[in-house]
């Protein structure tokens, strides 16, 4: 099967590429908005950062039973123009000069909870798309698209925010969602209405159903446990990465733009990769042994601060986050169709929001704590502290039960 002559899949390939695009110049924009139009601290950072996933640990279970019971599509397309409309609202009150942490923080909250619907419908809308054995295949190509979106988008948005302004980079990202929202009102795949009657009992029967799935299956367990820490681990090391760059090394929008850039770059590269490094050495090695790479990734960016310049910062800075990136790009494939893979039809849309729910929820520990931890004992032991997290998580990945994964 070539998967462009697939037309759903087309679109709803082009509708993630332009999201994503949208989101990595939003990235950016939204550090820049908090640190400078703002004025506020790596703490602040990381309570908007929390507040915008706080709603995956409060209604995240949900959403997946959403996703079981409804038409996936009209849910995309719904929260999709949702979001472009928050951040639209984003940016008017920063243009006129009414923006502030706590308003911030609340228009993030509406915005993650639009984003809880989204995602539990986007992973569970593929498998719809296409038949089991092209998923790998496909989840590359999705993955491939969002790392050319972070390099293009990031290294844009840099220049963007640099040139015009934190704002009006937001409103690229509002944009995106609003394109994306009407290519996918133009997928046609089946998307049959879900026959289960609605009630307050059976809901939560189902979300006990996603939950149990996950975390009583000999693998998916691990690898669910194993993520939640590696989210709390990179949450921590985002956020303090982003002051430690514009505050210790000096390297300001554009240099933070293009280090998240060669990211993506990296990241583009280990998704070429990623199907043949899992055949090669295992599903479970694949995973385990990216997450080390990535700590191993974020240790070297911490070197830049001994660079003796802001251009040999961000070279050093760019080169660790390569290695991050290429990490990133290595397992994402891989665990995406392997859960896809493993999981029935009808329990898609809770089993991915179940982990992504609790993956979320692990942001709003690990981002507040890298920024309290970067504003009291400084950005690099604060970094330090992420990357060993990171490493060991890896190490203690590569011991569990994911080690017996298969394909399913």
């Amino acid at each position: 099967m070539r998967l462009r002559e697939e037309p759903g899949f087309r679109r709803f390939w082009l509708a993630s590429t332009v999201s994503y695009l949208g989101t990595a110049v939003g990235s950016v924009a939204l550090v820049v908005l908090v640190e400078r139009d703002l004025d506020g601290s790596a703490a602040d950072l990381g309570a908007v950062s929390a507040a915008r996933w706080a709603p995956y640990l409060l209604v995240g279970l949900f959403a997946g039973v959403l996703a079981d019971r409804v038409r996936r599509r009209p849910l995309l397309v719904a929260t999709d123009a949702g979001r472009a409309l928050v951040l639209a609202v984003v940016v008017a009150t920063a243009l006129a000069g009414v923006l502030t942490i706590p308003v911030l923080a609340g228009l993030m909250l509406v915005f993650g909870t639009l984003s809880i619907g989204n995602d539990a419908a986007h992973q569970s809308f593929l498998p719809r798309l296409l038949p089991r054995a092209a998923l790998p295949r496909a989840n590359a190509r999705i993955e491939q698209s969002e790392a050319v979106a972070q390099t293009g988008g990031q290294a844009v948005g840099g220049g963007l925010v640099g040139w015009l302004g934190a704002p009006l980079g937001t409103g690229v990202d509002a944009l995106s969602h609003a394109v994306s929202a009407v290519l996918l009102a133009r997928t046609a795949p089946e998307d049959p209405v879900p026959r289960e009657p609605p009630g307050l009992r059976r809901v939560l029967a189902q979300a006990g159903e996603g939950l149990a799935w996950v975390y009583r299956h000999p693998t998916l367990r691990p690898l669910a446990l194993g993520t939640h820490w590696w989210f709390v681990c990179h949450s921590l090391l985002t956020t303090v990465y982003a002051f430690f760059a514009l505050r210790e090394l000096g390297i300001g929008a554009v240099g933070l733009g293009v280090t998240y850039a060669v990211a993506g770059v990296g990241a583009l590269a280990g998704t070429t990769q990623a199907q043949a490094l899992a055949d090669r050495v295992g599903i479970g090695t694949a995973i385990a042994g990216s997450r080390v790479l990535e700590a191993g990734g974020f240790a070297v960016v911490i070197t830049a601060s001994v660079a003796p310049s802001p251009v040999a910062a961000t070279a050093v800075a760019a080169a660790g986050q390569f290695v991050v990136g290429l990490g990133m790009g290595l397992e994402g494939p891989t665990e995406m169709s392997y859960r896809q893979g493993v999981t029935a039809d009808g329990l898609q849309g809770r089993t991915g929001a179940t982990m992504r729910s609790f993956n979320r929820a692990a942001i709003t520990i690990g981002a507040p704590t890298g920024g309290v931890l970067a504003d009291v004992v400084g950005f690099r032991p604060a970094l330090w502290v992420g990357v060993v997290g990171m490493a060991a998580g890896g190490v203690a990945l590569a011991r569990s039960g994911l080690r017996h994964a298969v394909r399913g």
